[in-house]
């Protein structure tokens, strides 16, 4: 079975073994990997299940513009020498469009990237396919409004916000529609809803603002024969019935530290509508665990979360800054010793 085949299963509900799995380290925890086994063959040891096409695609362009700070694809103006990023100037300053145009899909994915991941879709054919979309429309929005104001806008402003996310739709219909000629398996976006206990605009405005607008570039993606994924940190249990709803595929990160969304209890109650990517704790397991409980933890997502299917093994998120050695180690071993 090739690792196409086998994220392929997993996505129509069958179980494999090994459980497929992602892997991905920032720039100090891969050194600390490289050093730790004296080279950067540990790389090798990593099956590529899932890629994304073209390499290396960069959807959100952020231009250095000096002294930390670059504007993005929307013209918002961010530092990126602190972490997170810090957004300083949002574009639309007010609740009004004057002045301001919306970038073209051309503006995010360049003709000759597109190209790019055709080639790559064809002579990579043994691993699941994704292309990136970027920020999702929540982020989009905070980002030309600034987060606070965007937050404001849709209690004081809602007319506007339903019209900057109508906006965003069209655009985002027009990235789904432009790259429906690289043949890959899925489109991914991001559109972080969630935070440590529950929907930042709460349940009732995501379902009137945000929805609606997903549904239908949901379908879109459909329409082409590709799976929906969306990463998402947070908490989001609260509206997982609708995301099931509007046909999304796969949900990335299942960040285990948030409330409700312990994978095991997700895989009980959605493990036959979804297929969850990630789930091991990036802000406990992975950090302040030993590699024995890191070991044994990796070792119960695969029996439990794999049965059935509808799983993909990964770190919440990215091995981060900060994680010891030898428990990227752990993570790293565990993924690839696999039974």
């Amino acid at each position: 079975m090739t690792p196409r085949e086998a994220v392929l299963e997993q996505l129509n509900h069958r179980e494999t073994r090994p459980v497929p799995y992602t892997l991905d380290a920032d720039g100090e925890v891969a050194e600390a990997l490289t050093a730790h086994y004296g080279g950067p063959q540990w790389r090798d040891r990593l099956t590529p299940y899932v890629v994304g096409v073209p390499s290396g695609v960069v959807t959100h362009v952020h231009e250095p513009i000096g002294d930390g700070l670059a504007r993005d694809t929307y013209g918002v103006i961010w530092r990126l020498d602190r972490r997170p990023w810090h957004l300083v100037k949002a574009p639309l300053s007010a609740p009004s469009f004057e002045g301001y145009s919306f970038p073209t899909p051309e503006a995010f994915i360049h003709p000759e990237q597109k190209e790019q991941g055709r080639e790559e879709c064809a002579q990579g054919q043994d691993r699941f396919s994704i292309v990136h979309l970027g920020w999702g429309l929540f982020e989009a929005s905070w980002g030309l409004r600034g987060f606070e104001n965007a937050l404001m806008d849709t209690v004081a402003e809602p007319d506007f916000y339903e019209e900057l996310l109508d906006r965003l739709a069209r655009n985002f219909l027009a990235f789904v529609d432009y790259v429906s000629d690289v043949p890959a398996d899925a489109v991914m976006f991001g559109d972080d809803w969630g935070c440590q206990t529950g929907v930042i605009m709460g349940p009732e405005r995501w379902r009137r603002f945000l929805k609606p607008r997903w549904a239908k570039i949901y379908e879109a993606v459909h329409a082409q024969g590709k799976y929906v994924i969306t990463h998402c940190c947070g908490s989001i249990v609260d509206i997982l019935p609708d995301l099931v709803e509007i046909g999304l595929d796969v949900l990335e990160s299942v960040q285990p530290e948030a409330r409700g969304m312990n994978p095991y209890e997700l895989k009980k109650s959605w493990g036959d509508k979804l297929t969850f990517w990630g789930g091991l704790g990036s802000q406990s397991t992975i950090p302040f665990g030993t590699p024995a409980s890191i070991a044994a933890e990796v070792q119960r997502l695969c029996a439990e979360m794999g049965t059935g299917g509808g799983y993909i093994l990964a770190p919440a998120k990215s091995l981060q800054p900060g994680t010891p050695v030898e428990n990227a180690v752990a993570v790293l071993e565990a993924f690839t010793g696999q039974k």
